[in-house]
């Protein structure tokens, strides 16, 4: 029995690649890389969420990214975006242009909106079982989820080598067996100044879409495919590069960190915006210390 389990545990890590890192998908960032084992794990689940309400469409965002990641290996394969009606309905949809700035061909994804939760996990199941299919996005509300549904989520995963993602409005509370937990929230954009306007500007097709999401807590601009968070275009041509305050809070692999990130248009990938900001330990309270 013992020699079994062991096969099986092995025929598991194969199928990822865990020990060689030939299955990680990298970021091409030496400080999370190096935290990740090589990158974030291929053939597993990694779940991101947003620490807030406000910040949901920045957690989108980086999700997105790292499916414009994956997909650059795998040009063909087939992004299926698995969601609550009632996430749906709050965030609203993907649009094409918005997944094409993240590398991804909208002509690929694939968009399935459940009722039930339990729904959301079953199809996500049954995504990762079909090998032309390279990522599972499931999108859901605040709550928890079954950990038996949770631990056969991973182990489909590994067994067809694919990137499933969980996305969550808010920080969980459960355990679960994902390889890594993301905290996800916007950081202020970096702003490419353009040239001082001439004349009046000329009200554009996005500007009522953009004044109806701008969102005055977070003040910063997120292009995840169907919103955008700032109205704020007072120059001509200037350039808006979404930044992410990325929390690595969970890491089977050890270490865990904070960056901010940016999405680089022209490189398809997230950059390094600032240095790493490390994590550290809670201070202990020590009330029988003299200050001196």
């Amino acid at each position: 029995m013992i020699a079994q389990l062991r096969q099986r545990l092995q025929a598991l890590q194969g199928a990822t690649k865990i020990g060689n890192g030939s299955g990680v998908l990298p970021f091409g960032i030496a400080a999370i890389d190096t935290m990740l084992g090589g990158g974030l794990m291929r053939g597993a689940l990694h779940e991101i969420a947003a620490p807030a309400e406000a910040h949901s469409a920045a957690a989108t965002g980086f999700v997105l990214g790292l499916s414009g990641l994956a997909a650059l290996g795998t040009p063909s394969s087939r992004l299926f975006w698995i969601a609550e009606e009632m996430a749906r309905i709050e965030s609203g949809g993907p649009h094409g242009a918005g997944l094409d700035a993240f590398g991804l061909a909208p002509e690929r994804l694939v968009t399935v909106n459940v009722t039930h939760r339990r729904d959301l996990l079953w199809g996500m199941e049954e995504a990762l079982h079909c090998r032309a299919v390279g990522v599972v996005i499931g999108e859901m509300r605040a709550g928890k989820i079954d950990e038996i549904a949770v631990r056969r989520l991973s182990l489909a995963a590994g067994e067809s080598g694919a990137l499933a993602l969980l996305l969550r409005a808010a920080p969980p509370a459960d355990s679960s067996t994902a390889a890594t937990r993301w905290i996800v929230g916007a950081a202020p954009s970096f702003v490419i100044p353009g040239r001082e306007p001439t004349g009046p500007r000329e009200a554009r097709p996005d500007d009522r879409l953009r004044e109806r999401t701008r969102n005055p807590e977070t003040d910063s601009e997120i292009a995840s495919g169907f919103r955008v968070q700032r109205f704020a275009p007072s120059r001509n041509d200037e350039e808006i590069r979404p930044r992410f305050a990325a929390h690595l809070v969970r890491n089977r692999r050890g270490p865990v960190g904070s960056w901010i990130l940016e999405w680089s248009d022209s490189d398809e990938r997230f950059i390094l915006a600032t240095h790493a900001q490390p994590v550290a330990a809670p201070a202990l309270d020590r009330p029988h210390r003299q200050v001196a």
